[in-house]
């Protein structure tokens, strides 16, 4: 298992709880298994309509394997005029 630092910004850091939060996720594992790992982990990110994951300041593909010494940034969706 390896342990990911995820960084919440907007909506996301009230789901979370937080600015920063620690999630676990096996030595394979992929942005799409950190999505399923969130919305399991916390229910409410599915209510929202969209939600990038940045990995190193870029957005990432669901199939991006993850590393721990990785930058990883919840980006919700933004609005406003």
């Amino acid at each position: 298992m390896k342990t990911l630092k995820i960084k919440a910004f907007g909506i996301t850091r009230d789901i979370l709880g937080g600015r920063e939060v620690e999630l676990q996720l096996n030595e394979s594992g992929t942005v799409g298994d950190l999505r399923s790992q969130l919305s399991s982990t916390y229910p409410e990110v599915l209510q929202l309509k969209s939600l990038f994951i940045a990995v190193n300041n870029e957005y990432a593909d669901d199939h991006v394997v993850l590393n721990d010494t990785d930058e990883i940034a919840l980006i919700p969706p933004v609005s406003g005029g």
